[in-house]
């Protein structure tokens, strides 16, 4: 055993009935246990945040699947040596099976548009079968022609019951920690400390046993807390810190202080937090949090966007700086966001409802012949370019899903409906 191999690492399981968590994936029904049945393992993306398993599920992959193994990290590995890989991952290949190599990359999401571009041919061809690691929405920063011969699966923070399965599974199975009279008898702190993170709570468990002297040791949330106060870290852009500060940034913004925005945005540019991530979220909050209430701050959010992706840091601080203390001064409303959840659930409520014969469009002469645009209405025909026309579907006709915000420009919006549609939606 190697004791400077930290106890996350020793821990790593091998195999998925060793494995804790993402049983959607591979519980005794779940898509990866299917794929590594039959032996077809298609490409695909692991998303989800820092110690939920993402490398370990693609190592455990391959070893079931028998397949050869190849991994690089985004941080430090350029197209050359994706080439090379693919290379070796060729040579290894056989016409005459189906176990083509994996190629495990982590933080996919660091790649370039060039470095993914140099993954397609040998994903579509089927020379590897890519495994790709993120925690970033693969939407935004996996290229789309990659990202259409991916599957992508999310992989959730670990519930409470499976990071103590962790914590007793270590005590008991650990070569190191096995030996030691370990008794826990609160986990509370480690769990909040770790934000579901188990890489985190293991290494953290580890570091507080390592405190102590004797070999009797008992484990209270005063004691957590102690002693891993004594042995803080910096911003971790990839750790807990990492969802904790962009958290407390956007709530300032949301709650309309500057101050505190301009300091979390200080602490995440002081920790190298990545430029584009922060300006995604900003283009994410204009619209949530503000919405019809100041339309034009969706504009400074996506100017902000696109300035930052072209100069970087350091002077993408300022541009930064103006966005975010421009939307914590502008008034705010969320009633955009919740009239498209409202929306979503009625959806999902109803089904697939029939679109009214009068509002479809009828581009051929048999169209025309069943009804379809019979007695459509054309608003610009009639006075204030509005008449009163149902838009919905019969069964649920006359449901109000937007309600304005109390905001000057929503309070405008209210009236404007309320003189368009005062018999049918009570604004």
């Amino acid at each position: 055993m190697n004791l400077n191999e930290p106890l996350a690492e020793r821990l790593r399981p091998k195999s998925l009935k060793d494995y804790v968590s993402q049983t959607h994936l591979v519980g005794k029904n779940g898509s990866l246990t299917q794929h590594i049945k039959h032996g077809l393992i298609p490409s695909m993306i692991f998303w989800g945040p820092p110690g939920t398993g993402k490398t370990t599920l693609a190592n455990i992959i391959a070893n079931e699947s028998s397949r050869p193994f190849y991994t690089l990290s985004a941080i430090n590995s350029g197209v050359k040596d994706i080439r090379d890989v693919i290379d070796k991952a060729k040579q290894s290949g056989s016409l005459f099976t189906t176990k083509n190599p994996i190629l495990f990359i982590d933080e996919i999401h660091r790649f370039s548009k060039s470095q993914q571009d140099s993954l397609l041919q040998a994903v579509e061809k089927g020379w590897i079968t890519l495994i790709g690691a993120t925690t970033e929405n693969p939407s935004f920063e996996v290229i789309s022609a990659l990202l259409s011969r991916c599957q992508v699966y999310i992989l959730n923070p670990f519930e409470k019951k499976d990071l103590e399965t962790l914590l007793f599974r270590a005590i008991e199975t650990d070569e190191h920690l096995s030996k030691k009279n370990i008794t826990i008898k609160e986990t509370s702190a480690l769990l909040k400390l770790s934000g579901g993170d188990a890489r985190k709570l293991l290494n953290i468990f580890e570091l507080i046993v390592n405190t102590f002297d004797s070999e009797a040791i008992l484990i209270t949330d005063d004691i957590v807390l102690q002693r891993v106060q004594n042995n803080s870290v910096r911003y971790d852009k990839t750790g807990e810190q990492h969802y904790d500060i962009i958290s407390a940034f956007i709530k300032s913004i949301r709650g309309s202080d500057p101050n505190a925005a301009v300091y979390w945005l200080a602490r995440m540019i002081e920790g190298g937090e990545d430029v584009k991530f922060i300006a995604r979220r900003l283009l994410i909050l204009a619209s949530e949090d503000i919405g019809n209430a100041n339309p034009t701050a969706l504009v400074m959010a996506n100017s902000t966007f696109q300035a930052v992706s072209t100069i970087g840091y350091p002077e993408s601080r300022i541009i930064l700086s103006q966005c975010a203390t421009y939307l914590a001064c502008s008034p705010k409303s969320n009633a955009s966001y919740l009239a498209i959840g409202s929306a979503q659930k009625l959806v999902k409520q109803t089904g697939d409802l029939s679109v009214p014969l009068e509002i479809r469009n009828a581009p051929t002469k048999l169209m025309q012949e069943l009804g379809y645009g019979n007695n459509y209405k054309y608003a610009h025909n009639y006075n204030d370019s509005f008449t009163n026309q149902e838009f919905l579907p019969e069964e649920i006709k006359n449901t109000k899903l937007y309600e304005p915000g109390d905001n000057s420009r929503e309070n405008a919006h209210r009236v404007f409906l309320k003189n368009r549609w005062k018999e049918k939606y009570n604004y």
